[in-house]
């Protein structure tokens, strides 16, 4: 860039930045996209020998026009339009209960392919939380039968998920 168009752009910073960073913050609200906007306009100026080249108070309204369309084409993109502004980043995402949902309605069909003796074992070990023992004296069976209808009971729930595609 020639001395001349360096002149040239200090002069029209120095004439027009403060008052159209003014015209963009009552327009959008915010200071920060103002600054961008009032480079932005500096810079379409340099690009655009021309304007480089009037006299710098003669400009003043092509550039408010240029922030002006800068401001609209921002509102108008699909960034924006996308984008919710919040106050405070969230600090973890949440997880999406889908898969669990497809997880457990594959499991309780899996289950359901299982004898009474066999898911009734099952179902109060595992969702119950109850021990051999307790389950012996719930179900008045021994404790060593209680054991054996796990043993094959999980054998046969593992085949079950097997067969619907489920690998682990």
């Amino acid at each position: 860039m020639t001395v001349d168009r360096q002149d040239a752009l200090r002069e029209l910073d120095r004439l027009h930045s403060a008052a159209i960073w003014r015209y963009v913050v009552h327009l959008t609200g915010d200071a920060a996209s103002a600054e961008d906007v009032v480079q932005e306009t500096l810079l379409r100026a340099w690009r655009t020998p021309r304007i480089l080249d009037e006299d710098p108070t003669a400009v003043r309204a092509w550039m408010f026009t240029v922030a002006r369309h800068l401001v609209v084409d921002e509102a108008r993109s699909a960034r924006r339009r996308h984008e919710t502004p919040v106050d405070a980043v969230p600090d973890s995402t949440r997880d999406d209960a889908t898969e669990g949902l497809f997880d457990s309605m594959l499991v309780g069909d899996a289950l359901a392919c299982l004898s009474d003796e066999h898911r009734a074992v099952i179902i109060r070990a595992y969702y119950g939380g109850r021990s051999t023992a307790e389950l012996g004296a719930e179900l008045q069976i021994p404790e060593g039968t209680v054991k054996s209808r796990l043993h094959y009971g999980l054998r046969a729930l593992r085949l079950a998920l097997q067969e619907r595609g489920v690998t682990r």
